[in-house]
């Protein structure tokens, strides 16, 4: 009864009102975007009196930006495109692969599911020239190919999507105000960041706001810390090996990468109230610190996400700054790794229209029409980053095109009983006293104990 009702649900949201006829978000050849790009594509895309149909997790405002984009697509094909954006789109594509019903297109807002419908024969691979256009046209761009390529039902493997938006985690908050106040500069190396939060505390301050509150999820803010150690200490195939399980959990890298975040949030002082409240605190609150007078600490390290937990009076690019979370100056070599999430356009039906779709996302003009719209970053290196809307957006593009690696988070990539529970309650334990050692032992035990 209720998968029933799931998949009905989903077809129901299908069937929504068609795009073609939606004006559009800025006309035709006016502003800064690539429009070189869109007409190019519109010469050669004629799809008139063709249907798309696309399905994701994006609803209310968030569902209207993609909306504008789709637009251009009908307007530049002739075709007639349709979106669902639905809140548990997730169970909902599950749903609609076994009892019918599937889009042409599905977005996954991660691609955990996405790969594990890719091995069912649930989604449609796509050509290897999208692969090459992706290490091509994408900064890191070898990353993003590697992250969408899946296993299929025949255990070959093929690239299954193109990855469209993207936050960024290797994040540090500040405010810089208290920054200039007190003469700090911002730190380029691991190695910097760590003279620095000593001279803070030399000075009479706190130089971290830590918290690992989440109510069920407590402790995944100490994954992400522990991820970028990983591919800051590290190079990123051995990040990989990890969230595969191809090496140990309890390897030493690994135990390493724990104790370089416990430097953080275990050392005396570097911390308000010390390790047992870093880990009560929770991560929305940890960051208030920052804009109190005097500071209750100078630096918070989390995701491009966090300013909407900030108080409501903190100006993102004035009262609050953020800095990329450095590579260790002995690790050179391992360049400017970022750690982040994204979301991925896949394909689920083929067919000529949806093919040419996956076509119109690799044009400039495609991101920067999201771009211009507010929350989406992109690592394509020919967007226009003048198109961002804030200086703010703007850095964060940079430090996604600056990148010579991408990963996700490896918690979301783990076994579920693993990533989003043996490593964040291991995480809890070891943030209050635990050795690095023996929490490793203990997740590496109970992945054993589910293959």
């Amino acid at each position: 009864m209720i998968r029933r009702f799931a998949g009905a649900s989903l077809l129901a949201l299908v069937s929504a009102a068609p795009l073609s006829a939606q004006e559009l978000l800025h006309p035709v050849g006016e502003g800064a975007f690539n429009w070189d790009s869109y007409q190019s594509f519109a010469d050669s895309h004629d799809y008139s009196g063709q249907s798309l149909k696309i399905a994701g997790a994006n609803t209310g405002n968030d569902a209207e930006r993609y909306r504008n984009l789709y637009a251009y697509f009908a307007e530049a094909t002739g075709a007639s495109v349709e979106y669902s954006g639905s809140e548990s789109f997730e169970q909902d594509i599950v749903i609609a692969a076994q009892a019918g019903g599937l889009p042409d297109i599905a977005n996954f807002p991660q691609p955990g599911l996405a790969k594990d419908l890719a091995k069912q024969g649930v989604l449609q691979p796509l050509d290897q020239e999208v692969a090459d256009w992706v290490t091509e046209n994408y900064a890191a761009g070898s990353s993003w190919a590697d992250l969408a390529t899946f296993d299929g039902a025949e255990g070959d493997k093929n690239i299954y999507g193109l990855f469209f938006g993207t936050d960024v985690k290797s994040l540090v908050w500040y405010s810089p105000e208290q920054f200039e106040e007190s003469g700090y500069e911002i730190p380029e190396t691991q190695e910097e960041l760590k003279a620095l939060s000593d001279q803070i505390v030399e000075d009479g301050g706190t130089p971290w706001c830590i918290g690992l509150g989440s109510g069920a999820a407590t402790g995944w803010p100490a994954t992400d810390w522990v991820e970028d150690m990983m591919l800051r200490t590290v190079p990123v195939d051995v990040y990989d090996q990890w969230v595969n399980h191809e090496i140990p959990f309890n390897d030493e890298r690994i135990v390493a990468a724990i104790e370089e975040y416990g430097h953080y949030a275990r050392t005396p002082d570097y911390t308000p109230a010390g390790p047992e409240a870093v880990a009560t605190t929770d991560f929305r609150d940890a960051p208030d610190g920052l804009f109190e007078f005097p500071p209750e600490c100078y630096m918070h390290k989390q995701a491009s996400f966090i300013p909407i937990f900030f108080p409501e009076d903190v100006v993102v690019g004035e009262d609050a700054e953020f800095f990329y979370f450095p590579p260790f100056e002995a690790n050179a070599d391992l360049g400017r790794p970022v750690l982040g999430s994204g979301g991925l356009t896949t394909m689920t039906k083929d067919s000529e229209v949806a093919r040419g779709f996956i076509e119109f996302l690799e044009t400039p003009f495609a991101h920067e029409i999201m771009m211009s719209q507010g929350q989406f970053l992109t690592p394509h290196a020919g967007a226009n980053l003048d198109i961002y809307t804030t200086d703010t957006q703007r850095a964060l593009g940079e430090i996604l095109t600056s990148a010579t690696s991408f990963r996700f988070d490896g918690s979301d990539l783990m076994p579920g009983e693993i990533g989003t529970n043996a490593f964040w309650t291991g995480m809890v334990d070891y943030t209050t006293g635990a050795e690095a050692q023996s929490v490793a032992d203990k997740i590496e035990e109970r992945w054993n104990a589910i293959q």
